[in-house]
């Protein structure tokens, strides 16, 4: 199976001591039942928690990061590019964005102030939701407040925004969200603390699709060697239902993955185009360490898709967008391009980060296994993450994503397909060739 992380078989950094009954709990927030559903055989979910082997991959992570020397090996055939370590100071201006939904809003190929405005104190919400008691009511007014004046003050730059042939969509998704700020108004002087999440997420969505209709058309060429490929020009979502074997809890799940082809369209028109091939269908579930969950793997000796029209294993380029940069690069790391302080469009930081997985020292031999990532942020944080410009992020799960952390080698992913976006996958192959 192809490797996903930079390694050397021996440890170079220095040592921590640590006791080999360490557990690390894992911490994270189970949201409300979403309108994707997974089956579940009563009401309580296990509670998670690092094994060893995870509290040693943590650790090594964590060293990896300070000494610039990487320490863990996750396959017989890890890439052993030694990394230079950013400048955190640099790196790290705030917070990590760990939200799904919100890494993909920023990730959008726009420049209008006036919608991030908005953007960002109804993104606010879900922290001040983590305060106790009626402050929490009164911090999450205090957001909604500045949103809605933002609204009413940014709306003409936000309308003059949107792409021509958008306008109508856009205007209609703003009338939504302004109704919908007066509804969350409403449910906030109600108390009802319980309805502002889920109204939140649905003023989000909004906000979103404003912001995706601010995009005129695909923003740049795609390397001519690459433009006959399947391409993904702009985005697409799947779902991907998967049946849990020997979980007493769990039985299947469906999963909702946003693609992004404007920071990846070779990689999101590659992994499309295979869905739409059916090549994942009855595929199991291959790695699953509680580090990542990986899969594509087929059956045989080959690592990867084998086209019917060439009889050869396709693969695609290493793509990394990072910020700044109109357009990705291609076939390179950023380290090996020394660019040790750029900032990836698609980080890993999310629970869930969808990327690719390829062989050792070959940058350009991702063909069709894929990844998840699992992992806290705060011990990878944004951007210092040592997969960050060395795998290509190419989506993420927006809806379920908790319940990758059950899924073991052998459960099986009953079928992956595409729920909107499919028209934007340019040079499709599987209408060529079965």
């Amino acid at each position: 199976m192809a490797a996903i992380i930079s390694c050397h078989s021996k440890f170079l950094g220095p040592s921590i001591p640590f006791n080999v009954g360490t557990r690390f709990p894992v911490s994270r927030n189970h949201s409300s039942p979403t309108s994707i559903q997974c089956r579940i055989q009563n009401n309580k979910q296990k509670g998670s928690s690092f094994s060893v082997e995870e509290c040693a991959i943590s650790i090594a992570l964590t060293v990896g990061l300070i000494t610039g020397v990487p320490a863990l090996e996750l396959s017989n055939n890890a890439y052993a590019a030694t990394p230079v370590l950013p400048d955190l100071a640099v790196l790290i201006s705030g917070p990590p964005i760990k939200d799904p939904g919100a890494l993909l809003r920023y990730a959008l190929p726009i420049d209008n102030k006036a919608i991030r405005e908005v953007q960002k104190p109804l993104e606010d919400i879900t922290e001040s939701l983590k305060i106790a008691g009626v402050k929490a009511l009164d911090s999450t007014e205090r957001n909604l407040r500045q949103a809605s004046r933002a609204l009413k003050q940014g709306k003409p730059l936000i309308v003059s925004g949107l792409a021509e042939s958008k306008k109508d969509h856009g205007a209609e998704l703003l009338g939504k969200l302004e109704v919908g700020m007066d509804e969350l108004q409403q449910i906030v002087e109600d108390k009802n603390r319980d309805g502002i999440a889920k109204k939140q997420k649905e003023l989000l969505l909004y906000v979103g699709g404003v912001e995706e209709d601010m995009v005129d058309g695909f923003p740049y060429e795609v390397p001519e060697e690459y433009q006959s490929m399947p391409l993904l020009k702009g985005r697409a979502t799947v779902d991907m239902k998967v049946k849990v074997k020997d979980n007493p809890n769990l039985t299947d799940c469906v999963f909702r993955i946003v693609l992004d082809g404007y920071n990846a369209p070779v990689t999101s028109g590659n992994f499309v185009d295979l869905v739409e091939r059916h090549f994942y269908d009855g595929m199991e579930i291959q790695r699953a360490d509680g580090f990542v969950v990986q899969t594509g793997d087929p059956e045989g000796p080959a690592e990867g898709f084998i086209d019917p029209s060439t009889e050869k294993t396709r693969t695609i380029p290493l793509e990394i967008s990072a910020v700044g940069e109109k357009a990705p690069f291609y076939g390179a790391t950023l380290e090996e391009l020394g660019l040790y302080k750029a900032q990836t469009k698609l980080p890993f930081n999310a629970f869930g980060t969808m990327a690719m997985a390829r062989d050792e020292f070959e940058n350009n031999s991702a063909s069709s296994q894929i990844f998840w990532l699992l992992k806290e942020s705060e011990l990878t944080p944004s951007n210092a993450n040592i997969l960050d410009g060395r795998y290509a992020v190419f989506g993420y799960i927006t809806e379920n994503e908790d319940f990758l952390a059950d899924l073991k080698v052998g459960d099986v992913i009953e079928s992956i397909q595409v729920v909107s976006g499919l028209e934007n996958l340019a040079n499709p192959s599987y209408k060529i060739a079965g």
